[in-house]
């Protein structure tokens, strides 16, 4: 076996597990400050990977260049979106549930690849999706349950992950690390730092705490994905995300009294069987150039 296989899965279930405390450090603001404020200290905060992120012959400037500008763009927007969206889910519902809503990265994945990569997708790949959707159903329970904005959220930081997925697979190849990485900075940076202005307050020693948490522990969880992704390819690092729904359970209970009921436990558990279907079938069926791209966390 190759020795950086195992190595490979290690990192990249320390990102993830890296990933659910940064998501536990966020709720525990409890929404005392606005999620632009979260989002832009948070990813103010990701600057500091920037020197572990360059690759040789890269600069820091390359942050703000790109060969194709539009995709530089689309993916600063969708950074924002998924950073607002997953804040807002974590500060209004349980991290089980928040979690269960943007493990539908994979199902938008999928339609998305369809519409804008043209990609051919069989009926398994269907499948997956419809029972994703159905997964959906079962936590949401529509009709039995009030909903509000932190559902809103998690859907829209799901979709915003699962575009800056096909946009990476679509134009990843042309652009340096820099620039992808720059770009899911310079988004929440300036678009949530002029959102922020209006409800502006300066937080007290132990937001700092959370805020700080939050922002390194996505910088550190980013750069273990790409540790991860270079020993390994992507179909395998993308799987182990779904240890982020043991930390959010354990989180969630021991820090948060959060209560698993069986339904939304049988809900998220088609969710994530979908998921992991998903990603298998990529694994086979994926084309060779998209085997080797870093999985995006929704944040």
């Amino acid at each position: 076996m190759d020795r950086s296989m195992p190595q490979g899965i290690l990192l990249a279930f320390l990102a993830y597990s890296a990933y659910a405390v940064s998501d536990a450090s966020v709720k525990l603001l409890h929404g005392t400050l606005s999620a632009y404020e979260a989002v832009f200290f948070g990813a103010l905060s990701g600057v500091l990977a920037l020197p572990l992120v360059r690759r040789p012959g890269e600069r820091f400037s390359d942050v703000f260049r790109a060969r194709r500008r539009g995709m530089w763009f689309l993916r600063a927007g969708t950074a924002l979106t998924g950073s607002v969206g997953s804040v807002t889910a974590f500060t209004h519902l349980s991290m089980a549930e928040a979690f269960c809503l943007l493990f539908l990265m994979p199902t938008f994945v999928t339609i998305l690849s369809v519409l804008f990569l043209r990609e051919p997708v069989g009926w398994r790949r269907w499948g997956a999706v419809l029972m994703g959707f159905v997964g959906v159903l079962v936590v949401l329970r529509p009709g039995f349950r009030e909903l509000n904005i932190g559902h809103l959220g998690a859907v829209v930081g799901g979709l915003s992950g699962a575009i800056t997925v096909v946009t990476m697979r679509a134009f990843g190849k042309s652009e340096t690390r820099m620039s992808l990485y720059g770009a899911g900075l310079i988004g929440p940076v300036v678009g949530a730092g002029l959102l922020m202005l209006p409800e502006f307050t300066w937080p007290t020693p132990m937001q700092w705490v959370w805020l700080l948490g939050y922002g390194l522990l996505m910088a550190a969880g980013n750069i273990l994905v790409m540790l991860a992704s270079a020993r390994i390819p992507a179909s395998l690092v993308a799987p182990a995300q779904y240890s982020q729904m043991i930390w959010a359970i354990i989180l969630g209970w021991l820090i948060f009294g959060d209560h698993l009921d069986p339904v939304m436990a049988l809900g998220a558990a088609i969710i994530i069987l979908s998921g992991i279907f998903t990603f298998m079938r990529e694994k086979v069926k994926m084309p060779r150039g998209w085997q080797r791209v870093p999985p995006v966390h929704p944040q």
